[in-house]
């Protein structure tokens, strides 16, 4: 079976669908060695020594069953002909006859073969505040398209698959529940590794970590007013913000300016992946005060470290950490402080529980569930 996969997330994106599309492509070619994979991907303008082509690369040479077929475009390039003007220039006519044609990150490209469409949330419309306006436009028109054409959709929890019913009125037999996972390099890691990483980033001793894109979802308005509120009793305590800039992020900025957070609030950009499982290790805790997830990977992420978790229990969140987790109201800055005060005080329930939680997502059965929806997918072909 030729199973096509748009894998341009995977090759230029850092986080969040980027990872998911990496680690999930690796582990059904190694769940089921008799697939084939072809990873088409917009390959115009593409740093060739980029850490994500050559993570490709290794891909494609480990694993005899997967084949990169990069396209002489650019990713908005190939947005555009397929999604704005709709095209109907079908990926077979690029790159072969295909059995499945899965599109990981929200969209499907023009195909005969059977679909599978990957929808991670809906914040586009249960938090349109929160989403780029120019983003929120293409994925309200795009992503309908998309329900409509695709075959079977894959949900990362069940709390978008509630969303889809009850925002597009998709039936559940159309959907199947897939969740992420965690990368075996998340764990508790010796002291003397996270201590050379902190030396060599230029860590402060004792900080609360957050890790995501710099944009409304994540809530750091208010995470930075709660911190403001333990300024007194952690005289010594900072937070750390790990992640790209993302959109509509003034605001985030200018709190840091009102409250004179400057010299305790330190912006770490994008993080390294080798560096991030000591970033998690070195937090005194996480605090992801999200107001809506699809999935949420760095909570998991910080869970297998075993770093104490201050979350809201909103959308997917409770899903991920169980009861592994201080959840808390994300509109109260006061609840969100109430919530780091009790992680600090007594973090040693947390950090047992973290790693118990984190250890039912893995990959390898994120792999076989996937290799089961391709082939339930082959199996509706035949059928017709």
């Amino acid at each position: 079976m030729r199973i096509g996969i748009d894998y341009t997330a995977g090759i230029w994106q850092g986080a969040g669908i980027g990872r998911y599309t990496r680690e999930l492509v690796r582990a059904a070619a190694q769940s089921d060695p008799e697939l084939s994979f072809q990873l088409f991907y917009a390959a115009t303008g593409l740093d060739q020594q980029g850490p994500f082509v050559h993570y490709a690369q290794q891909l494609a040479a480990t694993y005899h069953n997967i084949r990169l077929r990069p396209l002489p475009i650019t990713p908005r390039l190939l947005t555009i002909l397929w999604q704005r003007v709709r095209l109907p220039l079908r990926i077979e006519w690029l790159i072969g006859p295909l059995d499945v044609v899965h599109a990981p990150d929200f969209v499907l490209p023009p195909t005969r073969a059977r679909t599978l469409l990957t929808i991670h949330d809906l914040t586009f419309l249960v938090e349109p505040g929160c989403a780029e306006p120019k983003l929120r436009r293409y994925l309200s028109t795009a992503v309908p398209r998309s329900l409509q054409r695709a075959d079977l959709i894959v949900v990362d929890s069940k709390a978008t698959a509630s969303d889809l019913g009850r925002l597009y009125g998709i039936p559940n037999r159309r959907i199947r529940l897939l969740y992420p996972a965690v990368d075996t390099r998340f764990r508790p890691i010796p002291t003397a590794e996270a201590q050379a990483v902190r030396q060599r980033l230029g860590l402060p001793e004792h900080f609360l970590l957050f890790v995501g894109t710099l944009e409304p979802r994540k809530n750091l308005v208010r995470l930075l007013q709660a911190f403001t509120l333990l300024q007194s009793e952690h005289p010594d305590l900072h937070l750390l913000i790990a992640g790209k800039r993302g959109w509509l992020y003034d605001d985030i900025f200018a709190t840091v300016e009102r409250y004179h957070l400057r010299d305790r609030v330190h912006f770490l950009d994008f993080v390294a992946d080798e560096d991030l499982p000591a970033l998690y290790n070195l937090a005194r805790a996480f605090v992801y005060p999200s107001l809506y997830e699809g999935f949420g990977f760095p909570v998991l992420e910080a869970l297998a470290c075993g770093t104490p978790v201050v979350t809201t229990k909103v959308s997917s969140l409770p899903e991920v950490t169980g009861s592994a987790a201080i959840f808390v109201d994300p509109l109260d800055p006061e609840d969100i402080a109430a919530g780091i005060r009790t992680a600090l005080v007594n973090p040693m329930p947390l950090r047992t529980a973290g790693p118990q939680q984190a250890a039912s997502f893995r990959w390898e059965q994120a792999g076989q569930t996937l290799v089961a929806i391709y082939r339930e997918l082959a199996t509706i072909k035949q059928a017709r």
